[in-house]
């Protein structure tokens, strides 16, 4: 089944010997550059382009066309390349579209030799760009992986592969774009459009997400240098954009990608005030079979009633998760465009008040005043205005997470939920799992799913460092441990939940034994490998186990032989909690825990530490990168987790277990019984 990314996501190439085919509504320019391990490209010989269409491992297009096939051989890349980015621009110079935003959103697939699509990628979002890196194939600890990228520069190809720290920038793009040019004649055009044909990626009726309006809107950016450019009428929820709003060629405008959080995209409000078209671009009402529910007959002027469900995907699970994740991209970009409507309100009112005082006649008197209460009002009616229109997408997505939170399946509900009341230990392992909600300050009544895609491609720490809550409150260093633990505890119940029998194994290590009241659910149901491991003779017996089987499982695969291991090997994903870190290791043991947390997710073997930093500050910058290799989770809600695309801090809150309730036993009581009957 094809991947289809979001900006930002990753997936696992399944071979060496693929091809990228690449769809445009116009003749674009193809090529490729061969980066290391930081993404530099070393002198020119290392671009792929018209002028120069082959490369070790790698064969381009020696023409502008609007369909391309790249031919890619990863195992011919030479050992020092460890990144193949793909870019897209468009011809310089010629009679057609100047920036990516007038023309459909290009769509780029990933396929196998038999033509088999193993990911895809639409650009959407583009406005100004003329050249933009749509994807890359990287290397990561001898694996190959495809990332949706989506970086558009507008500044062309030269500054594209200035931002690859090409020196002859400059030269290489005017010396492609005259190859292009030289080549123009004999482009492939666009095929004519079929009306009843549409690519799978793209629906029929594309959304615009919150603030929109029905049809199409351009993807402006709310970071627009128009934005700055002076006073003038802005339209609510548009920074940037002054006057009416101008008409849009392109495509359906999609999201980047959550787990990573969403690109810096906007909403954009209806000129007139009108309802909201609660659409939203990626997810199509064309959605491979089974198709999604209809949403019901709405009110007369009034906004489309949501539906769970409304979204891409083969099951109702995956047009879930796609949905919630559109939920998240829709809340990054109405936010989003709200700050920029409010720093350009703060920009406009600081230069007219700038203005307003240069005179020293209108320092004093009647004047000056008269101007500053000008200024000031029309920043607060600005303001008022963005608020409205960020009020009235959160309102939008409120009632859509209404309808989606009770219609999401075990793996991607709250512990809160109905839907654990009439638990049964699944047959398949879900696409992902949930490890908490995010929200943001502006937008405080929603609360957006966490969604982590399984398994796992990296480990959990969950900080039990000393720190304030958001509500002023301040635990001490033992009311977070025992709180750390108590998240690591129903992180650790929710992954037994939802992998189906036997498949997924819980290992603790908890030297001092301090863990003991809340590890109880975990001991006292049996669902653990073994009794919590304590003293650093006990640590050390299972690091040494988990190890060996890290070894045993990577020869095992790197021979070619996986069939080959040893009769008894537990097979299962495989989790270690380490509680009250560092007591209890010594030097030995802290580099088979780094060993674990690097080599072990491509095995199956995943770390989850609780742990405060500072305590483990005694080995320096030898723990820096186990550190860096984890994902971070508070035990208490706070706003640590970076969004990349739009600037936002996301507030992160974990999922406990109400107060009082015993979910958390009869979950885990299940999952004993279904174990035993397999014999685990």
């Amino acid at each position: 089944m094809t991947a289809e990314l979001t900006r930002g996501q990753n997936h696992p190439l399944p071979g060496a010997r693929l091809e990228i085919r690449v769809s445009a509504g116009t003749p674009v320019v193809a090529g490729a550059t061969l980066g290391d391990e930081n993404g530099t490209v070393h002198g020119v010989e290392g671009v792929a382009h018209p002028g120069a269409p082959t490369l070790p491992g790698l064969e381009v297009s020696r023409q502008a066309a609007a369909d391309h096939r790249l031919a890619v051989d990863l195992d011919a890349m030479p050992d020092t390349v460890h990144r193949v980015s793909v870019l897209l621009a468009l011809p310089a110079g010629g009679s057609g579209p100047a920036r990516f935003g007038a023309v459909a959103a290009p769509f780029v697939a990933v396929t196998d030799l038999d033509g088999d699509e193993v990911a895809s990628y639409t650009l959407t979002g583009l406005e100004a760009e003329s050249a933009v890196v749509a994807l890359e194939l990287y290397r990561r600890q001898g694996a190959w992986k495809v990332r949706a990228v989506g970086q558009g520069y507008a500044g062309g190809l030269a500054e594209l592969f200035a931002d690859q720290k090409l020196s002859q920038a400059h030269q290489l793009a005017a010396s492609i774009h005259e190859a292009v040019a030289s080549g123009l004649a004999r482009s492939i055009p666009a095929p004519p459009a079929a009306a009843p044909a549409h690519r799978p990626d793209q629906g029929t009726a594309p959304r615009t997400g919150p603030g929109g309006t029905g049809g199409p809107v351009p993807p402006t950016s709310p970071y627009d240098p128009q934005g700055a450019s002076g006073p003038g009428p802005q339209t609510p929820g548009v920074p940037g954009q002054h006057g009416a709003q101008q008409p849009y060629a392109g495509g359906p405008v999609g999201p980047v990608g959550p787990g990573e959080p969403a690109t810096a995209g906007q909403p954009s409000a209806p000129a007139g005030g009108g309802p909201i078209d609660y659409s939203h671009p990626r997810r199509q009402t064309a959605a491979p079979p089974p198709p999604p529910p209809a949403a019901p007959p709405a009110e007369p002027g009034q906004p489309a009633r949501p539906v769970a469900g409304d979204a891409t995907g083969w099951s109702m699970e995956e047009r879930l998760y796609n949905q919630v994740w559109g939920m998240f991209e829709d809340l990054a970009r109405t936010t989003a465009a709200y700050r920029s409507a409010v720093d350009f309100a703060d920009s406009r009112m600081e230069k007219e008040l700038d203005q307003a005082l240069s005179d020293p006649r209108n320092r004093i008197g009647g004047q000056g005043d008269a101007a500053r209460e000008a200024a000031r009002g029309r920043h607060a009616q600005l303001v008022s205005q963005a608020r409205e229109v960020l009020d009235r997408d959160v309102a939008q997505l409120v009632a859509e997470a209404e309808v989606v939170e009770p219609a999401l399946p075990a793996a991607f509900a709250r512990w809160d939920n109905p839907v654990w009341h009439a638990y049964r230990v699944p047959m398949e392992i879900p696409m992902a799992v949930r490890l908490g909600d995010l929200h943001l300050p502006e937008a405080d009544r929603i609360r957006i799913p966490m969604l982590i895609r399984l398994p796992l491609e990296r480990g959990l720490w969950i900080d039990s460092g000393r720190s304030a809550s958001l509500d002023g409150s301040f635990a001490d260093s033992h009311e977070m441990r025992r709180l750390g633990l108590e998240t690591a505890v129903a992180h650790a119940a929710r992954l037994l939940a939802v992998y189906p029998a036997g498949e997924f194994t819980v290992h603790v290590i908890d030297p001092a034994g301090s863990g003991a009241q809340a590890l109880e659910p975990l001991v006292r149901s049996g669902v653990l490998a073994a009794p919590p491991a304590q003293g650093a003779a006990g640590a050390a017996d299972v690091l040494a186990r988990l190890t060996q089987r890290v070894d045993l499982v990577q020869m095992a695969l790197r021979g070619g032989a996986p069939d080959a291991l040893p009769p008894g090997l537990d097979t299962s994903q495989q989790l270690l909690i380490v509680n009250d870190f560092p007591h209890g290791f010594d030097d030995r043991a802290v580099n088979q825990l780094r060993y674990l947390a690097d080599e072990g997710p491509a095995v199956g073997v995943h770390l989850m530490m609780v742990a405060d930093r500072e305590e483990s500050a005694g080995f320096g910058p030898l723990l820096d990168p186990l550190w860096r290799s984890l994902l971070r989770l508070t035990p208490v809600a706070d706003d640590h987790l970076a969004d990349p695309w739009v600037g936002h801090a996301w507030t992160y809150e974990p999922p406990l277990v109400p107060p009082g309730s015993q979910v958390l036993q009869q979950v885990l009581a299940q999952v004993a019984a279904a174990r035993g009957s397999w014999g685990r």
